[in-house]
């Protein structure tokens, strides 16, 4: 077959050099201006080309990419009603990890039980934050049973899925499919199934935050927000109830998008601020002291003479915040001895890179994602837009050296 495919390729490689040679001795007669409609042709083909080249890796990702939705969005839907339960009752102490701990292994259940049923026949690679082990002792089989429990509701609520009830081994078999170790070769989704628990057990911020990697590279980004709002939070404004809980999406080359966590919101494009002057920025960091270094965010943000206050939220909601333009710089300087994990910066980092952000680490390097479970990233990380960052880095190296 190869030598039958080299004659013919061979064949034809002969025919047309006869006609290049006809075309030569044409060309030396074409006038001026043919030439350049010629060229212009050449060029107007090339772009069409390159064009549809685009097109195709922007498509490669939308069906992963509405699975991914559909997935956190059901997530964020038994989060809201753990975190609902949790507020509304008066005999649940507020210091009682529970809580937290169900809607965290219910989320991640869920999600593994959509992609695995939604992604094309075979298995799929998952690097999360949770594993079984703990659900799997003696003493947590009521805890085991209440996530079934939520994990079965939500999913019958969703009505797409005609299955029999899930049951605790299948419920733990689901989380451990997140034990993969990732790295530089292959697909492998990274999740969060809450991010941020400590705003979580608030009330406040929290994120239910799924990533893509393809061959180490960061291809896709789902950030679910249930309690942020749907407008800025720069503003005074309190938002209706109806305006809370969105969620940000991203695909290589595709740009950003928002829209409502209920659907209320249609997807719309979000770009990062464009401020230039950094008098005039305002900066995310983490609400918990405990998170990141609040005085060394600080001593940067007096280096550029940031007048505003920093914007404290918990969890990947700060990428999502700064995607759309709330705040210009995000600023997480982690204490020593602290090693960030894959799954608290995948999804975000390319929620904010697509919405025409930068997010490096404090030595300006990019962030790299094909290395396993952990970032090995040189002191933090920061993010802003391109024209603000070369002060920024400027700013960071001072506050740290």
């Amino acid at each position: 077959m190869w030598i039958s495919i080299f004659l013919r390729f061979a064949g034809e490689a002969k025919a047309m050099s006869v006609f290049c040679a006809n075309r030569a001795n044409a060309f030396s007669r074409t006038s001026s201006s043919s030439i350049l409609q010629l060229y212009t042709s050449s060029l107007t083909l090339n772009r069409r080309c390159r064009g549809r080249s685009r097109s195709r890796v922007k498509m490669s990702y939308e069906q992963d990419l509405a699975i991914a939705i559909k997935a956190v969005s059901l997530a964020a839907r038994l989060c809201q009603g753990v975190q609902r339960s949790l507020l509304q009752s008066d005999t649940q102490s507020k210091m009682d990890n529970s809580p937290v701990t169900v809607a965290d292994y219910g989320s991640q259940a869920v999600i593994s039980f959509v992609l695995e049923r939604e992604l094309p026949p075979g298995s799929f690679s998952m690097v999360a934050e949770e594993d079984s082990g703990d659900l799997r002792k003696t003493d947590a089989h009521d805890v085991a049973q209440r996530i079934t429990e939520l994990v079965n509701q939500t999913i019958s609520l969703d009505g797409t899925y005609n299955i029999s009830p899930l049951t605790i081994d299948d419920i733990l078999e689901a989380i451990d499919k997140g034990k993969s170790e990732g790295g530089p070769h292959g697909r492998h989704w990274v999740l969060d199934p809450i991010d941020g628990t400590k705003g979580f057990l608030r009330g406040d911020q929290y994120a239910i935050a799924l990533g893509l990697l393809d061959e180490g590279k960061v291809v896709l980004g789902v950030v679910g927000c249930p309690n942020l709002p749907c407008t800025s939070v720069s503003t005074s404004v309190k938002p209706s109830i109806d305006q809370i809980g969105c969620i940000f999406s991203a695909t290589k080359g595709a740009g950003t998008s928002m829209q409502s966590l209920d659907g209320s919101i249609q997807p719309k494009r979000v770009y990062v601020s464009a401020v230039e002057n950094p008098e005039e920025a305002s900066f995310f960091e983490s609400y918990e002291q405990k998170h990141s270094r609040h005085d060394l965010s600080a001593a940067i943000a007096k280096i550029l003479g940031v007048k505003a206050p920093p914007v404290r939220l918990d969890s990947q909601a700060k990428y999502g915040a700064m995607a759309r333009g709330d705040g210009a710089i995000y600023l997480r300087f982690p204490h020593p001895g602290y090693r960030e994990k894959i799954w608290d910066h995948a999804a975000g980092c390319i929620v904010v890179q697509e919405a025409g952000g930068v997010v490096v680490d404090a030595a300006g390097e990019p962030l790299d994602f094909s290395k396993g479970r952990y970032l090995d990233v040189e002191k933090g990380i920061i993010s802003t837009n391109p024209k603000l960052m070369p002060s920024l880095l400027d700013a960071v190296k001072t506050a740290t050296e």
